[in-house]
């Protein structure tokens, strides 16, 4: 395999989960009974351009269907991060309702909302049907298609260019990235601006989240070598934000080449503590498969000690980042018997690999489990705050990422 960016070999890989099925392929009762689909979970590291990556053996098209089950309205904390990101992003840049924004990935119309309320004209560029048709549902239009320079010529030539072009973790989920930094190019006006939200890569590696790591995900980014695909496509990365979502990440600011908005400070301290952490040195990455093998042992000496005390396990958070981990771990139902999620998307259905089986969260009390193991730790404090009521039987939560806490 070639690297995706600079197609440098790629011949360093530094973690290896085995095999296993796309993580947010959920299955219904009728599935256990049928082959599942797995495939090789590992990544690699380009020494060329730092760009970190999974093996190419899936596609977008398969990943990304129909069915697809993440609703980004799920979480109130995300709906929460948008609103905040449209009543900042308005005054930051001079948008007006003769403004003109699209959303590369619009999910079911958790951001794009925001705009409409305020009647500054927007378009959704959405492939899974069924999160298109809920942001449709209230009042978004959306273009049914994968991002791709492609589609921005298409949508140049219908005179659609962007004042704001808004990708919000889905540069994480492209097989191509340079076609689709290039499709970028296209769309944005000679002023316009581009932001792209994804998880730091230097957070993956520094606390060991290994979970981030599945199929979906087909790059891992840092600033340096998202930087590096920018100039590519003559665009430029012009300031940055930290932000705490997804175990920490960056909001990055793009636009044309030769505009003449400055450089913020950020960048460039960015940029030096990446290279402080040794991002673009192999030494980091040599020892991460034994970091991520510490924490999946610990996860499973924990649930079978539970176990063996006669007490309750059970899951919340039917993620992505969930199934990676416990496939790894290769953990069924006898140790976790159930996991529960907000999702009615999911309820119903069984983990992909573990076949864990999902139901609706207002079963917790009949079940009263001695302990929550929480899947998605990134939105740790908002799962808790929604299930206050476990601690009327001594119920605890736990986290599994970077080490087994329990709460």
């Amino acid at each position: 395999m070639n690297c995706r960016h600079c197609k440098q070999q790629l011949v360093h890989e530094f973690l290896n989960l085995g095999y296993a099925p796309p993580s947010n392929s959920y299955l219904s009762i009728e599935d256990l009974n049928k082959p599942e689909l797995t495939y090789p979970l590992r990544l690699f590291v380009c020494s060329n351009c730092w760009l970190v990556q999974i093996e190419d053996y899936t596609s977008a098209e398969e990943l990304f269907d129909n069915d697809y089950a993440y609703f980004s309205s799920v979480s109130k904390d995300w709906l929460a991060h948008a609103k905040s990101y449209v009543e900042k992003i308005i005054p930051k840049i001079g948008l007006t309702n003769d403004s003109y924004v699209i959303e590369i990935a619009a999910n079911d119309g958790y951001l794009l909302k925001n705009f409409v309320e305020l009647k500054i004209p927007c378009l959704g560029i959405e492939p899974t049907a069924n999160t298109a048709e809920a942001a449709e549902k209230q009042g978004i239009a959306i273009l049914r298609d994968f991002f791709s320079k492609t589609l921005a010529t298409q949508l140049q030539k219908e005179s659609k260019q962007a004042d704001l072009i808004i990708g919000n973790n889905v540069y994480a989920h492209v097989p191509d990235l340079n076609n689709f930094t290039a499709g970028l190019k296209i769309l944005l006006k000679e002023r316009g601006t581009i932001t792209l939200e994804f998880p730091h890569l230097m957070q993956l590696l520094k606390n060991t989240q290994f979970d981030t790591v599945y199929h979906e995900h087909f790059s891992y980014l840092s600033l340096y070598t998202v930087i590096r695909i920018f100039s590519v496509a003559e665009l430029r990365v012009w300031h940055v934000e930290e932000l705490d979502t997804h175990g920490g990440s960056l909001r990055i600011y793009g636009c044309h080449e030769n505009d003449s908005r400055q450089s913020t400070p950020i960048v460039a301290e960015i940029l030096a503590e990446e290279e402080l952490q040794g991002m673009r040195n192999l030494k980091l990455y040599s020892f991460f498969q034994e970091r991520a093998d510490r924490i999946k042992n610990a996860l499973l000496k924990f649930l079978i000690e539970q176990k063996d005390k006669g007490k309750k396990v059970v899951a919340y958070g039917a993620a992505a980042k969930g199934n990676t981990i416990l496939n790894y771990a290769g953990v069924k139902s006898d140790l976790l018997p159930r996991v529960y999620d907000a999702a009615q998307s999911k309820q119903e259905k069984f983990l992909p690999g573990s076949h864990i089986p999902i139901l609706n969260p207002d079963e917790i009390e009949k079940d009263s489990p001695d302990y929550i193991l929480i899947l998605p730790w990134n939105i740790s404090k908002e799962i808790m705050g929604k299930l206050k009521q476990v601690k009327e039987w001594n119920c605890q939560f736990v986290t599994a990422i970077p080490e087994i806490e329990i709460i």
